[in-house]
Formats: C-alpha cells, sequence, structure tokens
C-alpha cells in the first residue's frame, strides 16, 4: 500500500460508519493530517467508537460541520454522505478533491479488482464470485457495500490478490480514477430515488462502475434487463451480456437446462445444471449466470466455476430458511430493501406466504409489489414509517387481509398465529431498516431471535 499518498495533506473524513473509520485509519497511516465529521454528537456514538475518536490523532467535528471547510485538501465521503451537502460543495468550490473510501482504496492499494453493483442480487453474486475465487486458488478478499471496508482490503492485498467489491451507487458517486478488471451491472430497477432524484440519475451513477475501464477488459451486464443494457452503450470495455431468457451469441445463458458460456472465438463452455443450483429463484440463476460469466471472464476454468455453483448455499438474510414451528416455515430475507428484491423473494416461494413488510421510506412506488400479493400472499403484516404506504397500495388492488404492528416481535407473533402448517412466514421489507435498525442485518438478525422466542 502507499504509505506516503497523502503526506502532509489536510483529510476531512466524512461519516463515522465502518467505511469511514476505515478511511480516517489508512489517511493517519499515510501521513495526512486528518479531520472526521458526524452527524452525530460524540456521546450519541456507542461506547466503542467513541472510545476509539478520543484515542485518535484527529479533530472531531461531531454534530457539527467543520468551521473552515476550504481548508482541506480532501475530503473521504461515507456512501451515505450525499455529496451535495453545503459544506462539501464549498470544499470542492475551494479546491479540495471530493473521493469516497472506495476510489481511496483503489489509489492506495495493490492488486486487481472485481466490481458488481445493481439494484439487486450485488451481495449474493459477490459472494459468490468471492467462492469462486477462492476454489481457484487465489488470494481473495470480498470487500465495499458487502460489509467490509474496501481500504481493509486493499491495505492488506499484494500485487496478485484479487478485491471482489460489492458497490452501490453511492459509493460510485466519488469514484474517479477507479479503474476494475471486470465490472458487472445486475439489473437497474427505482431505489434511492430519495437521494439520486429519478432513475437517469440513478442509472448514471452506476454505469461510473465502467467509466475508466479499458479495451481489454470485461462488463457484464444483464441483458433481459433492457434499461439496465442500455447503460452499456458507451462501454469501453468489452460488454459481455448474461441471459435467462435468451440464446446469445456471446456471453452467459441458458442453453437446455445448463449455464454456458460462448466465448469471443464462439467456443462453448458448459458451466452446470440449472437444477444443480442450491439457491432457489429465478434471480438467484441470473445471479449465478453473472458470477460465472465475472469469473470467467477474469481467467478462472469453466470446471472450477461449475463446482463452486453447485455447492454454493447462498447469503444470509436472502431467502435464508431460519426454522420451522409446527409445520410453519421462516424465512429471512431482510436484505429484500426494495420492491422489487422482495418481488423476487415472492417468486421464489412456492408456499402460501404470510408476508411481514414495512420501514424506512425511500420514496418507492409499492404498486408493483402489491400486485404479487394476488394468489401468493394470505396475510399482510406491516411494520415502520411505510406501513400505511404499503397498505393503501395493497387495498388498491384488492387485497384487504393486514395487520399493522408496533414492531418485529409483535410482527412476528401476528404472523405465525395465522399460519397454518405448510405456510411460509416471509420477512421481506421491501424497504430499507433505517426507520428502527442500524441495518438490514440487525433487522434480520431481530427476526430470527423473534422466531426462536415463539418456542416453548
Amino acid at each position: 500500500m502507499n504509505g506516503e499518498l497523502l503526506k502532509n495533506k489536510k483529510v476531512l473524513v466524512v461519516g463515522m460508519g465502518k467505511s469511514g473509520v476505515a478511511a480516517m485509519d489508512a489517511a493517519l497511516d499515510m501521513g495526512a493530517e486528518v479531520s472526521v465529521q458526524d452527524s452525530k454528537k460524540l456521546e450519541e456514538m456507542s461506547p466503542e467508537l467513541a472510545g476509539m475518536l478520543r484515542e485518535r490523532p484527529v479533530k472531531c467535528w461531531l454534530g457539527e460541520i467543520p468551521e473552515d471547510p476550504a481548508s482541506y485538501d480532501m475530503l473521504v465521503l461515507s456512501p451515505g454522505v450525499p455529496p451535495a451537502l453545503d459544506f462539501i460543495r464549498r470544499a470542492q468550490e475551494s479546491g479540495a478533491e471530493i473521493i469516497g473510501e472506495l476510489e481511496l482504496a483503489y489509489r492506495a492499494g495493490r492488486g486487481h479488482y472485481i466490481a458488481i453493483t445493481g439494484t439487486n442480487g450485488k451481495t449474493t453474486t459477490t459472494t459468490l464470485v468471492g467462492e469462486i475465487c477462492r476454489a481457484a486458488g487465489r488470494d481473495t478478499y470480498v470487500v465495499g457495500n458487502i460489509g467490509v471496508a474496501v481500504i481493509d482490503g486493499a491495505r492488506s492485498a499484494g500485487d496478485d490478490s484479487w478485491l471482489v467489491t460489492e458497490v452501490s451507487s453511492f459509493q460510485l458517486e466519488t469514484v474517479s480514477e477507479f479503474q476494475p478488471e471486470v465490472s458487472a451491472i445486475l439489473n437497474l430497477t427505482p431505489d434511492h430515488l430519495n437521494r439520486h432524484g429519478n432513475m437517469e440519475n440513478y442509472g448514471a451513477a452506476k454505469a461510473r462502475i465502467f467509466a475508466r475501464q479499458s479495451s481489454d477488459q470485461y462488463c457484464v451486464v444483464n441483458y433481459d434487463d433492457k434499461l439496465c443494457y442500455s447503460l452499456a452503450a458507451d462501454c469501453p470495455a468489452k460488454v459481455v451480456p448474461f441471459s435467462r431468457l435468451e440464446e446469445l451469441e456471446f456471453g452467459a445463458y441458458v442453453k437446455d437446462g445448463q449455464i454456458v458460456i460462448r466465448t469471443e472465438e464462439g467456443e462453448m463452455v458448459y458451466i452446470c445444471g440449472t437444477d444443480e443450483l442450491l439457491i432457489p429463484g429465478a434471480h438467484n440463476l441470473e445471479n449465478a449466470l453473472a458470477a460465472a460469466a465475472v469469473a470467467y471472464f477474469s481467467g478462472i476454468d469453466g470446471e472450477v466455476i461449475g463446482e463452486s455453483l453447485r455447492v454454493f448455499p447462498g447469503v444470509e438474510h436472502r431467502i435464508e430458511p431460519c426454522g420451522e414451528i409446527g409445520g410453519v416455515r421462516f424465512v429471512n430475507d431482510s436484505k429484500g430493501t426494495n420492491p422489487d428484491a422482495s418481488i423476487k423473494a415472492l417468486e421464489a416461494m412456492k408456499e402460501n406466504i404470510i408476508l411481514i413488510a414495512g420501514g424506512y421510506d425511500k420514496k418507492s412506488d409499492f404498486t408493483e409489489f402489491a400486485e404479487f400479493f394476488e394468489g401468493r400472499v394470505k396475510k399482510l403484516v406491516l411494520l415502520g414509517v411505510t406501513a400505511e404506504k404499503i397498505k393503501e397500495a395493497a387495498e388498491a388492488q384488492g387485497f384487504s387481509n393486514t395487520v399493522i404492528c408496533p414492531d418485529m416481535e409483535a410482527c412476528v407473533r401476528e404472523a405465525y398465529s395465522g399460519a397454518e402448517p405448510g405456510d411460509v412466514v416471509l420477512l421481506s421489507p421491501a424497504c430499507a431498516s433505517w426507520d428502527m435498525y442500524d441495518n438490514f442485518e440487525q433487522r434480520g438478525e431481530h427476526f430470527k431471535q423473534c422466531v426462536k422466542n415463539l418456542l416453548p
């Protein structure tokens, strides 16, 4: 890692989440004069974080903005921090460079990057690609929006390491030099419109993943999602389509029940049977196709890819079985943080569903989500800020078996009380968690604990 990249520079790290703390420590190690800013005051932070900030040689602006934003050479923004904030714009207008932790990691570290974005499926696909890379014997770091700061991997990576990186639209807003060997855009459906404003801006943020790639690098894109595929029209890298629905002249697709890759030379590489996948649902077949294409065009043998796909069990909080009581199955899909993700979860279930949904309002439209209730959802149990909004969308579709509860414990009890043997209680909120939880992982863990509490 470049230990003097920031030597003697004045750096402000904005946002003291996981990536912000990692960026702070990295900037200190690289010789910067570091300040940090967060909307929370010191007494509002966890004891661990508060103690850490007291110990570090940093100037803290907690619960307030810096007195002189123009005095900094660089601002490193956490993903949750909008670049449009007034003090950030003032710093930029005065000459400060505005980047994120992903960009800092790329500049400071070594190794090869694989970068995966999209509205849904990022975590599953990133985890799967990481498993394939490890199976191929690569020194692999699975980092990014998946929960491990990119800079933490970059600080350990060598020249031959591979950093398999889950990348959000928020992270991509602040990249400039970032250049992955292989990028991927899995899909594009409405999400985070409270931040991006409209789908055009959201898509433009996603497209930044390939902006600095070269013609000898690859970008894997969903051919079936036409809005997503249109993003690659100006892609400088070699575009590799994947399709669950059509046979392709080049790329990854399904042929006679097999995942196959057709190479640039027209060679057919058979990966594995679609019925051999352990992860359920059409959306997970798309994730497997994308992962196979990413891994293959990063240089991994098809046989290794197939072996990894056959044993991959999925990821926590994404259609995760978490118990059965009295013939009623419980499934944790807390990772379903937007309507499209939750639609995919509904499609993957075969049983009658008692659905727990609701949470933080990202200005999503729940109409299409509610359209999928007919013939699938027996009962709708809602919580959070969006409870009334989802209820209204459901009623507009003629669905009225709805209960609003104050918290997760009450939701799980209500769901189970109305369930019969053979039913599934599915937590798939179609919303972010930030109205009641720090993150979707915390929400999913609470759901699983509430399920355990039902046991006598």
